[in-house]
Formats: structure tokens, sequence, C-alpha cells
């Protein structure tokens, strides 16, 4: 005789998705305890298939707990130390599926969500919200004691931390676990949580309630539990906000319409927003700008000449010159700028950083950074008049970014300076500008070999090993200073350099000769010129 199940029965199965990015031992831990006539099990990711949480909405996947397990750090990212996976899972794509009516059904029973990452419900901001911010509405009008409690506002609700995105996200679910700073790996949350359910069983899972049990068994790993944003929440306007860039039924035009509303508000508001309205600014590639409603859509604002000189105003007044560059792009990509005045606000941004008494490497990284394509060289002439110290390597280095070939030469120079400062920028300027010409090579080989001070010596040999050395005489200048130093960080980073170079150039047995020679048994294990005597050896 069949047995039949009742229509009640098969009601109550409950479903857990679970995205394993990297570890697999939580989602075997729940499918060891929970039984398999009351809990189907769907894994959502597909390997080798990029567009995977795409095709569970398509399959109308509807979860009751969702299990997500993977690294989670900067970028907002989940992701797996696993060389031979390349599955990851941004957070703005579970905002996307949260947002977009093209998936009502995989988060819309959620009861539970488990955050198996590092963290995932950390509640610092990570929108700085600082001076620039309270000067904008100060220049809006408000009295410096309403800007200050503006920008506290700002602080809170639109700081956008980790754990107000996943609220964000699990909207309406009653129960979010995560972890408010660094959290287990997989196998030792795997123990933890075999532990809880040999005490609980699974009778707390999927009822939408904090289980004080969990959050005790995880104590010590800064487990926290949380609930997803409920109508009246303070963040309910950032999560429209949000979902004006997230959802994918809406047209470009729809989406630059949205845009335009978000920055006819306070600068601060859209400032906040910046990421994601940069984002979608290049998203409108030439094909999209030809479309009518976009072209409208951009006329419009482009005659919004009052909302244009606010956000301006704020740009340049921005505390970090990236802000304001990222800012002058997205405004060029609007229809604020044209390219002339575009170039004409990178120059004015390029000539107060010249004219301050000090120039950070970051900024140096910057002005290489937007001039890759060399659109602006042959303005560095004109902006050396403007440069607070012409003896200066920070200055210099700024201008070779812009084009200058005599101010490239200075840059260099830094690499063998004394000053730590001036070793520091010529690095940032040669990660963006690295040496191709054979001749400043060996020049620049030369010089580091001739430098006094081990620690600086060493630091300048590391990034002449990011140059794929092919010539033969700055080989030789490394064979004779190897022969000479007493500091084995030298030798060390001597031979850093030729096991990066080209095989042709420094596999020669004068080289290992010297190398065996004049090795210091000071060296300490784990070296790389007992690496590099390895590999001639062997070549």
């Amino acid at each position: 005789m069949a047995c039949l199940v009742s229509p009640l029965a098969i009601a109550q199965k409950q479903t857990v998705c679970t995205v394993t990015i990297n570890s697999a031992d939580e989602k075997e831990t729940f499918r060891k305890f929970l039984p398999a006539d009351k809990y189907d099990f769907v894994e959502l990711v597909e390997r080798n298939r990029p567009d995977w949480l795409g095709s569970a909405c398509e399959q109308k996947v509807s979860c009751d707990v969702l299990l997500i397990s993977g690294h989670h750090g900067e970028g907002n990212v989940f992701f797996s130390d696993a060389l031979d996976r390349g599955e990851h899972l941004p957070v703005a794509e579970l905002e996307r599926v949260a947002c977009s009516d093209s998936c009502p059904n995989l988060f819309a029973n959620l009861k539970e969500v488990y955050l198996f990452g590092c963290n995932t419900m950390n509640p610092e901001a990570q929108h700085t919200v600082g001076g620039e911010i309270t000067r904008s509405f100060i220049r809006e009008g408000r009295s410096p004691a309403e800007a200050a409690r503006l920008t506290n506002v700002l602080r809170a609700e639109r700081g956008e931390s980790s754990r107000d995105r996943m609220r964000l996200v699990f909207k309406d679910v009653p129960v979010i676990y995560g972890f408010s700073s660094t959290a287990p790996l997989g196998a030792s949350a795997g123990v933890t949580l075999n532990r809880y359910f040999q005490s609980s069983g699974s009778r707390e899972v999927a009822k939408g309630r904090v289980s004080a049990g969990l959050l005790r068994q995880f104590s010590g790993q800064s487990m926290v539990a949380g609930r997803g944003m409920a109508s009246g929440d303070s963040l309910a306007a950032l999560r429209g906000d949000v979902c004006s860039f997230s959802n994918d039924r809406m047209t470009a035009a729809q989406r630059l319409e949205s845009v335009h509303k978000i920055m006819q508000r306070p600068v601060a508001e859209s400032r906040l927003l910046l990421d994601r309205i940069e984002h979608f600014a290049k998203t409108l590639d030439a094909n999209t700008r030809k479309q009518p409603e976009v072209a409208q859509a951009i006329e419009r604002m482009a005659r919004d000449t009052a909302t244009r000189d606010r956000y301006l105003a704020f740009a340049r007044d921005a505390d970090q010159p990236e802000t304001r560059a990222r800012m002058i792009g997205v405004a060029h990509a609007v229809g604020w700028l044209s390219p002339q005045q575009r170039r004409d606000e990178l120059l004015q941004m390029f000539g107060e950083m010249l004219a301050s008494k000090s120039v950070a490497g970051t900024e140096v990284g910057l002005a290489c950074s937007l001039n890759k394509d060399g659109a602006l060289n042959g303005d560095a002439d004109r902006l050396a008049g403007v440069a607070a110290r012409a003896d200066s390597v920070g200055h210099s280095a700024i201008l070779a970014c812009l084009g200058s070939a005599e101010a490239r030469t200075h840059a260099l120079k830094g690499l063998v300076s004394s000053d730590d400062a001036d070793v520091r920028i010529a690095q940032f300027y040669l990660r963006h500008r690295p040496i191709t010409d054979v001749a400043e090579l060996r020049a620049v080989t030369r010089a580091i070999a001739g430098m006094n001070g081990t620690e600086a010596q060493a630091r300048a040999l590391d990034v002449l090993a990011r140059h794929y050395l092919s010539d033969r005489d700055s080989v030789e200048t490394l064979k004779q200073l190897f022969a000479r130093t007493p500091a084995w960080p030298v030798q060390n980073a001597i031979a850093g350099v030729l096991l990066r170079a080209d095989p042709k150039a420094a596999a020669n047995p004068e080289v290992l000769r010297t190398l065996r020679e004049y090795r210091l048994k000071s060296l300490p294990e784990g070296n790389m010129v007992d690496a590099l005597i390895e590999r001639l050896r062997l070549s």
C-alpha cells in the first residue's frame, strides 16, 4: 500500500538556501542536524556560472533560511581563498536581487539569515562623514550648530555600515546573524555549530526568533543578531535611494532621473552616494547616450545650473583630492562639464596641490592615474610656476605625471634620497610610471648602488625589483654591490631583483660564483639569496 503525504506536511517543509563561497563546514553541519523530512537544502552557487544568483531567480527559488559562507572584507564582497574557485558574491548583487521586481521570490519569505564572514554585521560607518559635509551645510545657509547636527544625522543614517547594508538587503527579515568583527574559520564555526545543535536540536531554526543559545555558543567570536529594516525605519530613505540604482527593471533614463533628483538635495547626501553615482555614470556609454530618453534626461540635468554650481562648490572644497577628482568625473559624465571644462577643473586641482608646501604619495598616484592616457600632457610647464618648492620630489613627481621630462629626472632622484619621505614618493611615482628606457634604468641602478643607508638602499632595490631587469650592465652593477655590501638586507634585496630578472641576463657563472663567495652568514633562513643560488645552480 502506498504511503500518502498530506498537503499540510508538504506545505510545512522549509527551504534552506546556501551560498557556499568558501567553506562548506557550516552548510554540512546544518544539513547534518536538520531532518530531511522538514528541510530542503538548495545550493545557489553553480560552479563556473557567473550568473548563478540570477539563475536562482529564474527558477523561482524561495528561501526560508539563507546561509552565506565566505570571506568578507573591503569591497563588500564575499570571496574564497581557494585558488581554484572563482565564485564570489558582491553585496551590490544582493541589493539588486532585493530591490528588483525581476526576482520577487528569493528573499520574500526569509525568516533567518546566517552570514558566516568577517564584519558582516559591523556597525562602523563605511563612509567618512567629516569637515566637507559640515562646510557644505554652512554654505547652504545653515548655522554651524545646525550643520553639525545634520552631519551627525547623516553619519547615523547614511554611513552605510556593513550591518546597515545587510539590514537594507534583508528587509523585514526577523533575524540576521553575523559577526561584528573577525569571524571564525569554517572548520571552527562548524565545531561550534555542532555543539549548538547537540544542545538545542533543530527546534529553533526557521522560527524567526533570536536564539540565545546560538549567540552564547559564539559569544567569544563576535557573533551578533539584528533584524531587517522594517517600515518606518530610519534607513528607509537610504534604501529607496539604493534601490533606485539597483532595480534592474528601471531603464537608464529612469535611473538618470533618479540620480538628478538625489543630486538636487543637499550635496552632502549625494556625496555619500558617490560610489553608486560614479558606477552608474560609467554605464552611460556612447550607445546609451544616443537613446532619446537618456539624451533628454542629460539635457535636463545640463540646464540645472543651480544644482551644478552647488555640486562643483562641494567638489572644490572636498577634504581629499581623490574625492574631488571623482566628483569632477561624474559632473562630466552627466553633462555638467564639457571635456575642456573637466580639464580646467583638474588642472585647477593640480595647481592647488603644487601650491601646497608638501605633497603626499597618494596625490602623486592620483595625478598619474588621471593622466594615464597622456591627455593632460603639455600643461606641466604652465603649472610648474605655481609649485611651492622647486626642489621637492613630490612636486616634481606630480609634474612628471603630467608629462614633464625634466620633472621625471628629478622625481627619480628621490629613489636614492637620504630622505625617507622622498623615497616613498618616488615609489608611488614608479608604480604608475615604471622605467622602460635602458639608459635610464642603468643610471638608476648605479645611483642605488652608490647609496648610503641599509634600509633606504634595500627599499630602493625592492622598487627596482618591480622592473623586469634584462640589461647585463645593470646586473653587473648589482653583482658588484652584492660583493661589497656588509648588510644582509641589501644582499637579500639584490637577490630579489635578480630572481625577477630576465634569466638570460642574470643566469651566468660569475653571478653564481659571487653569490656563493660573498653570501653573508648573518642571512636569516628562508632568504632570497639561497633561493637565487639554487635557481642558478639548476639552470
